[in-house]
Order: C-alpha cells, then structure tokens, then sequence
C-alpha cells in the first residue's frame, strides 16, 4: 500500500515539472475539457503530447529552459525528455502521482545522418513517464509521433492506462527495432547534471554543439 506522504514527491511541483505553471494548468484543461476521471484524462494527455508535439532529434540541447514542462508547451519539435517532463507536468496537474524514468537505448533503425552525427548507435538517457494508476506504476512513452512511426513503418505507442507504453524491440514486419540496454531507474524531477554528464561521456565530440 502507498503512504500518501511518500507519494507526495509525485505530485508537487518542481523545478522541471512545473504543474502549477499557467501555461501547464491550461495546457490540461484545453485537452482533457470537462473529462473528470484521472485515468480517462491522463489518456488524452498522452496522446495530445505524443501527436501534438512532433519528436525532433535536432532539438536536443544543455539549456534547462528547453527542458521545463511549461516551455514545451506550443514547441514545433521536442525530443523523448522534455516530452516525458511535460507528460509528468500535466498528470501532476490532474493529481495523478507521476515521476521520471531514464534508460539508455539503441535504435536499429536511427537514420544514416543521426548515426553519423552520434558516431554511435546508443541513445542515452531517453526518456519516459512513469504514472501511479490504480496504485500500479505504469511507464508511458509519448517520444515518437505518429507521422514520424509511419515513415519508419513502426506502429506507434499506444497507452491504454493500464499496461506500460515501451518500445517494442521488433517492427510488424520482424525488423529489429529497440532494444532497452541499461535502465538508470526512477526520479522525482529531472536530474539535469546526471542527464548532461551522460551525454557529455557518451558524445564528446558533441559537446560543444550542445548549447
């Protein structure tokens, strides 16, 4: 059983996670409307959040702005963090208990220029939701948009509120897909120095690209 005053950590805003933003609060009730069951709303927010804002590797970069809930908000790209942040944000918002998770990845079907510019088929640090539903955490991945799996012939992430959202690690046509290599666990707000200093070791020579 959950004490509530371990769960309190999911649910207060933070530095990254600002539920209690404005922009945050208006963001939810524009998508979620007059719906008051938490687990139908968290649904919608998945989807308005995996669809509405279009996953852009190029996004990427080490200013803390572009990783704050409220600034993602209206973005014409952001990648699988900042879109986890905002996920958190708005299930904090709903008081649904919400919380970060991080593993490092490898795509197998990353693009010829995404490989180049990595010099490495490892994606460190991607980023998911995790959500306390029914007092069961269950993990949401609202990365890649639905226009971007379609080119890649991979069927997109769906969240049904009930079992984990993770990539599979096979397409529909028996292509390798994703595979979850090392898992850096749980955290209650992004922790930013972790996260740069993963990608400082993993892409040195990216580093000074990353402003």
């Amino acid at each position: 059983m959950f004490e509530k005053k371990s769960m309190l950590k999911y649910l207060v805003p933070t530095e990254f996670i600002n539920s209690n933003d404005k922009k945050v609060i208006s963001f939810v009730n524009d998508v979620i409307g007059t719906e008051t069951e938490k687990e139908k709303a968290i649904i919608s927010l998945f989807y308005e959040i995996r669809d509405g804002i279009p996953y852009r590797f190029d996004s990427i970069g080490l200013n803390k702005e572009l990783f704050i809930a409220s600034n993602v908000i209206g973005a014409k790209g952001s990648f699988c963090v900042p879109k986890a942040v905002l996920l958190a944000a708005a299930a904090r918002a709903i008081g649904v208990p919400s919380r970060l998770g991080f593993a490092d990845v490898k795509n197998h079907l990353a693009t010829k220029k995404v490989l180049e510019k990595l010099k490495t088929d490892l994606f460190v640090f991607h980023g998911y939701t995790e959500l306390l539903i029914n007092l069961k955490w269950v993990k949401a991945t609202p990365a890649f948009n639905k226009e971007l799996c379609k080119m890649f012939n991979v069927k997109p992430l769906d969240f049904d509120g009930e079992n984990d959202s993770l990539f599979q690690a096979f397409t529909e046509s028996g292509d390798k897909y994703m595979d979850y290599v090392v898992d850096h666990g749980s955290f209650a707000d992004l922790p930013f120095e972790l996260m740069i200093a993963s990608f400082k070791k993993a892409y040195p020579h990216l580093y000074a690209e990353l402003k």
